[in-house]
């Protein structure tokens, strides 16, 4: 398995842009089955979770090709509803796949899909969304099947505001007979990105970004041509790292509304932010105040996908902060990693309380989730001497070449990967 070397205590320094949106590219990948022919699709960035989408669609019958950050997908010669287990164990959003199949075939076979290792995400509201859009379904343990003659449009009511039933319900809905509300969806950025690209392919949809969703059903779309919207964490990530490190840094292709609640965290830990229009300039000489609560909850409150990064930068701060995490119930692993650096978090349930310490100090780690991988590393660049990150296969599912990024920023870090033996 690769791994990541750094040497920590430099500042990032620098200018940066930033990727395209990984959590808003999967659903777009994924909607491009609702109509037939070539899509080209920009600001795609280079990820294992979008090798394992392009691999789900050629299995399929699609063309896929990934060039740079684009992607030009012909999704005419798709031929089968029957997405292979293995490609949907490696990936949760996979499951982004039901709504779009079952549009165009009538038919989708799933099963239930892996690679999450940060607590229990259920499908329930996923299901129930189709069901009440029409769809029979089956469940034969791990394996799913779902048939519809004719989808209809339905006033649907999620309990949760879920992103991936939002998303899998949009993209049923959008062909279905009639009209289609959903209420309490999800609000965040990538639904809204969703809306534009269904919209750019001649679907009737409005509300995105609240929480009601109205879809009015057309009958057929067309292949577009679209840019995927920034991705905010990755975006945060390096915000974090900047202020972590006392450095200086400058983001380029931002938006910076998107990023409005990390933004208020890290002005209240006095961390000097400017924004002129698409561009964020983070900047910090000083050791961070302690913020007294900061709570995970859905868009547009703290994402908890910044949980553990912002946390890196509270165990460096003068005070205690309290971090509560509402969303996911295994989204506090990294702690032990942590304190194996230095830190001082004491958690309890799902809170973590955080005692600052003057630094941090180098150690071998390991990545236990996505972002729990990108925290590791920002507490090994603040850190006092080397610090090894392993497991680093989770971090390359949604940042695109991590150390790459960060070198670029003056950043000492590396990876290495193991020599086969012969």
């Amino acid at each position: 398995m690769d791994k990541l070397v750094i040497e920590g205590g430099k500042p990032l320094s620098g200018t940066i842009v930033i990727q395209g949106a990984k959590n808003a590219a999967l659903p777009i990948l994924a909607a491009s089955l609702l109509a037939e022919g070539t899509f080209t699709i920009e600001h795609v960035p280079e990820l294992l979770d979008i090798d394992v989408m392009l691999n789900i669609l050629r299995e399929l019958g699609c063309r896929a090709e990934h060039s740079g950050d684009t992607v030009v997908l012909d999704t005419e010669p798709a031929h089968t509803s029957h997405v292979p287990e293995s490609l949907m164990k490696q990936m949760r959003s996979s499951i982004f796949l039901m709504g779009p199949l079952l549009a165009r075939f009538g038919e989708a076979e799933v099963y239930q899909p892996g690679g999450c290792a940060i607590g229990e995400r259920k499908i329930d509201l996923h299901l129930q969304g189709l069901q009440a859009l029409g769809a029979e379904i089956e469940e034969f343990g791990n394996r799913i099947v779902c048939r519809a003659e004719k989808l209809r449009g339905a006033d649907i009511h999620l309990s949760f505001p879920s992103v991936g039933a939002t998303e899998n319900i949009m993209m049923a809905a959008v062909t279905a007979e009639g009209r289609t509300t959903l209420t309490n969806a999800a609000r965040e950025p990538e639904i809204q990105d969703l809306q534009r690209f269904l919209n750019a392919m001649g679907a009737k949809i409005m509300g995105a970004g609240t929480d009601t969703i109205t879809i009015e059903g057309v009958q057929s779309l067309n292949p577009c041509h679209y840019r995927v919207i920034p991705d905010r964490i990755v975006a945060g990530t390096i915000m974090v790292a900047a202020a972590a490190t006392r450095g200086q840094v400058t983001l380029q292709n931002t938006q910076p509304a998107h990023l409005s609640s990390l933004i208020h965290v890290l002005r209240r830990a006095g961390v000097q932010i400017v924004v002129d229009g698409d561009i964020i300039r983070v900047g910090s000489a000083t050791r961070p105040k302690a913020v007294e609560r900061v709570v995970t909850s859905p868009y547009p409150a703290f994402p908890t996908d910044l949980q553990s990064q912002l946390m890196v930068l509270l165990t460096l701060a003068d005070g205690v902060s309290i971090m509560k995490e509402t969303i996911f119930e295994g989204r506090l692993k990294h702690v032990d990693e942590l304190s194996r650096m230095g830190a001082d978090i004491r958690v309890d349930m799902n809170a973590a309380f955080i005692r600052g310490v003057p630094r941090l100090y180098g150690a071998t780690v390991e990545a236990t989730d996505l972002r729990a991988g990108a925290a590791l590393v920002i507490a090994g660049l603040a850190a006092h001497g080397r610090t090894v990150v392993e497991q680093i296969h989770h971090i390359d599912r949604g940042y695109d070449k991590i150390e790459s990024m960060l070198t670029r920023l003056g950043a000492r870090i590396s990876r290495y990967s193991p020599v086969p033996n012969n």
